[in-house]
């Protein structure tokens, strides 16, 4: 195992999971997270932060009923019900 130190200083997590069985997921729940994760990506380089926030999709993070869901690390922050409509107030807080 090698350890460095992470190369960058923020990680935006987007939970894009979905499920066939009903059970809640926030990629089943109606919002389109494709677009939001595409917006931040987007919205990250056009700020020149790339290489310094890294915006990924990720798998389930819990607490689906309240998705979709957001979690931005170092802060341990979370976001709940987001929307693309709630992209430039999660850019702003990223530092763009």
């Amino acid at each position: 195992m090698e350890t460095k130190p992470s190369p960058y200083r923020k990680f935006v997590c987007v939970c894009t999971n979905t499920r066939d069985d009903g059970r809640p997921a926030c990629g089943n729940s109606g919002k389109d997270n494709d677009a939001v994760w595409t917006a931040l990506k987007e919205g990250v380089a056009k700020a020149g932060l790339k290489g310094q926030v890294r915006v990924t999709r990720s798998g389930c993070l819990g607490l689906c009923e309240h998705g979709p869901n957001i979690l931005t690390y170092p802060e341990g922050r979370w976001h709940s019900k987001v929307s693309p409509s709630d992209v430039p107030a999660l850019l702003k807080e990223l530092g763009a």
